[in-house]
């Protein structure tokens, strides 16, 4: 006999355990590295949620093969003690190792968030959670408060140029208060030294350029003539005279669907009447976007003093330099609203 009794038992038992430790470790190697993803998708993590949720949500979502897989391999990593919230990209065939990695690390994919034509907070608050994680009541009290917007050099009625209309692309749990962070870093960018000395060459305050740019984006869609309008409410600035915007009367009334601006409408008691206060009205009445702003940053140079809708309801507008032309003009105008049956 090769071995004694006793010796035989031994090897069995070696052999026994060496089965045992290579099924437990091809086991153990599947739960970890073979594919437990079963398709692609964003995967949303609210803030101030737990494992569990984490868990449950992923369950819900279908993503998973083997969920038991998934909650042991997270236990060892450590990851029910390390969630954190935020938009991920799940994708099909990934491992739990590659999974819970991703999780674990807070490796997010940035939203694009697009905002402009924006007229109110409520709209822009609105906007903003229809692509973030907070709701637009959280939105509004940031954009609302003006201890931050003092904070960022900003009153009330000027904290709106601080937001400039585009594309950005933000983590989906940016906080509300983060958002206005990010905004006054962008502001600075945007106001580089090129526009700036535009400013200065019209005499003009980054507020005064934004709060112009404004009324603009109301008068019109066409920024083939911005610049020309631009320059028709530069001249009346320059010169003292009543601005007597309409868009003006419409934010003070609260109103932006009205067609026609009746007289009734011009005895509104609001500083953003232009019509009974000279100057430019405290601040924006507007989310201006930046082919606005550069407009008037590249105003043109002429001697007209008014413009007025064309008859053509083309969108476009006829200048004037003499009270008298514009009335013509603005005849002509009210004739065809009037052949149209639009009275408000």
């Amino acid at each position: 006999m090769a071995f004694p009794k006793a010796g035989k038992w031994l090897v069995v038992g070696l052999c026994i355990a060496g089965v045992t430790v290579g099924i437990w470790g091809y086991r153990l190697y599947n739960d970890v590295f073979q594919e437990n993803v079963k398709k692609t998708g964003m995967f949303f993590i609210p803030t101030g949620s737990d494992f569990q949720q984490v868990v449950d949500s992923l369950n819900h979502g279908n993503y998973l093969k083997n969920r038991s897989s998934f909650q042991w391999v997270a236990s060892r990593k450590k990851y029910p003690e390390k969630v954190q919230p935020g938009a991920y990209m799940i994708k099909s065939g990934w491992s739990n190792n590659q999974l819970i990695n991703m999780l674990r690390a807070g490796i997010q994919i940035p939203v694009k968030v697009t905002f402009n034509n924006i007229r109110f907070r409520e709209d822009l608050a609105a906007r903003l959670a229809s692509y973030l994680e907070p709701d637009s009541a959280a939105f509004l009290s940031a954009l609302n408060n003006d201890k931050i917007a003092s904070g960022y050099g900003f009153t009330h009625e000027t904290f709106p140029m601080l937001i400039i209309p585009n594309t950005y692309e933000f983590y989906w749990d940016t906080s509300p208060v983060k958002f206005v962070e990010r905004m006054k870093w962008e502001y600075d960018h945007f106001w580089n030294t090129a526009r700036k000395k535009k400013a200065a060459d019209l005499e003009m305050t980054p507020l005064q350029v934004v709060t112009i740019a404004s009324i603009l984006q109301e008068e019109t869609n066409k920024n083939d003539e911005k610049s020309r309008m631009a320059g028709v409410y530069i001249n009346r600035v320059k010169r003292g005279w009543l601005l007597q915007a309409d868009p003006t009367i419409k934010y003070a009334i609260g109103n932006f669907q009205i067609k026609r601006v009746l007289t009734e409408y011009l005895s509104v008691d609001s500083p953003y009447n232009t019509y009974k206060h000279a100057g430019l009205p405290p601040g924006p009445i507007n989310f201006p976007d930046i082919a606005s702003v550069d407009a008037v940053l590249n105003a043109e140079h002429h001697n007209y003093m008014y413009f007025c809708a064309k008859e053509d309801f083309s969108g476009y507008h006829n200048f004037a330099q003499s009270l008298a032309e514009h009335n013509r003009n603005a005849a002509r105008y009210q004739n065809e609203l009037n052949e149209s049956k639009i009275w408000k």
